[in-house]
């Protein structure tokens, strides 16, 4: 039986139809949107394809928006524009299509690689993943205390493994800085291509960071009163690494107002190394009852 991660780098392989078209699909498990993170990790993938040498000339930065919600039931479409092939840099515009309109856009910037200054912003001191409980160990343990909605999410199965610092929030305990921790990683090896760890990381980033924007005020986007939409994203690699071994994914949100939420997140390497830098800002509007 094929493996959540296979299915992952499976749903990331996506078909050529054309120069610069590409077709990708989407999980068949009942879901009523398609994934952020997979349009994200998929518009990526499209984009390195229409890049010569992208080992040697890798993505840097990606900035997306979210247009109109995703159908699962039909393919996408990737549509990638050459905007620009330079000696150090290439930029890439990706645009994703169902049922003839625009879902979600992208530009992407690859860079060469470049010696230069260096410097970077310290890791949280947070337990390691070894101390905090494992995925048998949360659903056996620690989820029959969560409220349902928390124990849907974390009982599906994924490629990425999820051991939360805080993990408390979901019982309602508050965090006055607002701060939210989070080890990551892949279920299984990947490939040592790095452009398909970067592509890994792309799809994963898009997990859990709209939540920090509610960690201020005690609430979730589990929350049924709560209306979540993210609308849009912004990546930035920093240093190599690999998907497939722990990363710290260290979240806050330096502002929340007019329904909107502002999140970001610094992903380290388990040595301490800051291998990303995140942003989105969402939708996190409050149902009231008619």
């Amino acid at each position: 039986m094929p493996s959540a991660v296979q299915d992952l780098v499976g749903l990331l392989d996506l078909e050529t139809l054309e120069v610069n078209l590409f077709r990708g699909r989407s999980p068949q498990v009942g879901w009523q949107r398609v994934f952020g993170g997979q349009v994200i990790g998929q518009a990526l993938v499209a984009a390195c394809r229409t890049v010569d040498d992208v080992a040697a000339r890798a993505p840097h930065s990606l900035h997306a928006y979210f247009l109109l919600a995703g159908d699962p039931k039909v393919p996408i479409i990737y549509q990638v524009r050459r905007l620009r092939d330079g000696r150090s840099f290439a930029t890439r515009q990706v645009t994703a299509i169902q049922h003839g309109q625009a879902i979600f856009a992208m530009a992407v910037s690859f860079h060469v690689h470049e010696e230069g200054f260096s410097h970077q912003q310290a890791m949280p001191d947070v337990p390691s993943p070894e101390e905090l409980p494992t995925e048998i160990e949360i659903k056996g343990r620690v989820l029959p205390t969560m409220p349902e909605a928390v124990r849907a999410y974390f009982e599906r199965e994924r490629p990425i493994e999820l051991r939360p610092v805080e993990f408390d929030r979901y019982r309602g305990k508050k965090y006055p800085d607002g701060r939210f921790n989070v080890w990551i990683r892949t279920t299984k090896a990947l490939p040592d291509e790095p452009a398909i760890h970067q592509c890994v990381l792309a799809y994963a980033s898009d997990f859990m960071l709209l939540d920090a924007a509610l960690i201020p005020h005690g609430r979730t986007v589990f929350d049924k009163s709560i209306m979540p939409a993210s609308l849009d994203h912004a990546l930035w690699f920093h240093r190599p690494f690999r998907a497939d071994q722990w990363l710290l994914y260290a979240q806050d949100s330096p502002s929340a107002s007019g329904a909107l939420g502002f999140s970001r997140g610094l992903i380290f390497a388990r040595d301490g190394t800051l291998v990303a830098s995140v942003a989105q800002e969402g939708l996190v509007r409050e149902r009231h009852a008619i």
